[in-house]
């Protein structure tokens, strides 16, 4: 008769880590983490997330789900997909707006995340995983001045084929790395931390990319007046500092965010005028998903610098346009979803002495940031900075899913 395994050896030790590594929902996570963290290869992205999604019955398979908690954040979702498809019906040219489902399988990454990214453990590993590689993009950037790169001409990008992606990713990470050196006083005290935030701000500002200038300047500018407005008299030395020191191409840079009279400035001008003017002829369906770019010389204004644009850049300008109005209601639902949850949970659990405080805040700014930028370009339809922005959708859904299986273990 065989004797029972000695649960001292090493070899039941190792037998148990890898049973533990293999387990079902620690599979799930990592793929899902992977389509983040290697979301400078758009190919290999949706490799990661294909496989999750095609794991997810077999992953999940005898575990017993609560939707209701999460129809804050599936309920706009929904009817935001759903939405999406009649405009690929009602649209001008169907067969070219079909193209604009592929966006469904990024989106199912909001059903996935509360699945696979349970509790505040596994949220705060995979935060800290994206804004590491968000600091490795950085150093990437900084380091293509040393082939070239730098002028208005020829920005830095990082790995990204385009520096507004480049600049949108670098925003999210950077928001969400301040709020946690702002609530969680440990943190400063690692230098990987300090050493990330001047990468990823040192990249931002390479890339003069003025919408996520605006971005981070106006949320960090709202977040210290609500929290210590006394440190706002810091701005005036501040920006004589950065007049006096900074390059002068970088300065005439910033400056030129308020010059009416900038090539650039005015170009959005006239696509607000012709998105506006598509959204009043169609404003339920839009003109249909990828037709914007199609049909923008229709509307365009006379004196309009480019008869072809990529897109409107403006992101809630462009969801109306493209694909009406009750489109971006559903949108601003499912942000107002995420942020009323991350609020209430925030109140709740002491605010700023809260021990997640840094998470909620870090979504609440995060999410802010990559909205105002989105007045001044399409970030949302970028997929590179999408996905990582339904990330900070999920992360309260994700905390209430881990809170809810330690209940229950407590129950039981």
């Amino acid at each position: 008769m065989a004797s029972a395994p000695d649960p001292s050896s090493p070899r039941t030790a190792r037998v148990a880590w890898l049973a533990r590594a293999v387990r079902p929902e620690r599979a799930g996570y990592w793929l899902f983490s992977g389509h983040l963290l290697t979301i400078f290869g758009i190919a290999l992205s949706n490799v990661f997330l294909g496989l999750a999604l095609l794991a997810a019955p077999w992953l999940l398979r005898g575990r017993r789900i609560d939707w209701r908690p999460l129809a804050p954040l599936l309920v706009p979702a929904g009817f935001y997909a759903a939405w999406m498809c009649g405009s690929v019906a009602a649209s001008f040219d169907p067969l070219t707006s079909l193209s604009g489902l592929r966006e469904l399988f990024t989106l199912s990454a909001l059903v996935l995340a509360p699945l696979f990214v349970r509790g505040e453990r596994e949220v705060r590993r995979l935060v800290d995983l994206l804004i590491g590689v968000g600091a490795l993009f950085g150093a990437a950037g900084l380091a293509q001045f040393l082939l070239g790169f730098g002028g208005i001409d020829k920005r830095i990008r990082g790995p990204f084929s385009h520096y507004m992606t480049f600049s949108g990713l670098l925003l999210i990470c950077d928001l969400l790395l301040i709020a946690t050196l702002v609530l969680r006083p440990e943190r400063r005290k690692k230098i990987w931390s300090w050493a990330a935030l001047v990468a990823i701000n040192a990249a931002l500002l390479g890339s003069l990319t003025r919408s996520a200038w605006v971005g981070l300047g106006l949320t960090l500018t709202l977040y210290t007046l609500v929290r210590a407005p006394r440190w706002l008299l810091a701005y005036v030395p501040a920006a004589l500092l950065f007049v006096v020191l900074a390059p002068r191409p970088l300065v005439e840079r910033v400056l030129s965010i308020t010059d009416l009279q900038d090539r650039s400035n005015y170009d959005r001008f006239c696509m607000m005028k012709a998105g506006l003017a598509m959204v009043e002829e169609r404003p339920w369906f839009g003109m249909g998903p990828d037709m914007v770019e199609r049909r923008y010389a229709i509307y365009r204004p006379p004196g309009a610098p480019r008869y072809e644009v990529p897109h409107l850049h403006n992101s809630f300008l462009e969801l109306a346009a493209e694909r009406g109005l009750p489109e971006l209601a559903a949108y601003l639902a499912l942000l107002a979803g995420t942020a009323g949850v991350a609020w209430r949970r925030y109140v709740r659990e002491g605010r700023d002495g809260g021990p997640r405080s840094d998470l909620y805040v870090g979504v609440l700014l995060a999410l802010l940031a990559f909205n105002l930028a989105g007045l001044f370009e399409n970030n949302w339809g970028d997929t590179e900075v999408q996905r990582p922005a339904l990330l900070l959708l999920a992360i309260p859904f994700c905390l209430g899913a881990g809170d809810k299986e330690s209940g229950e273990e407590e129950e039981g």
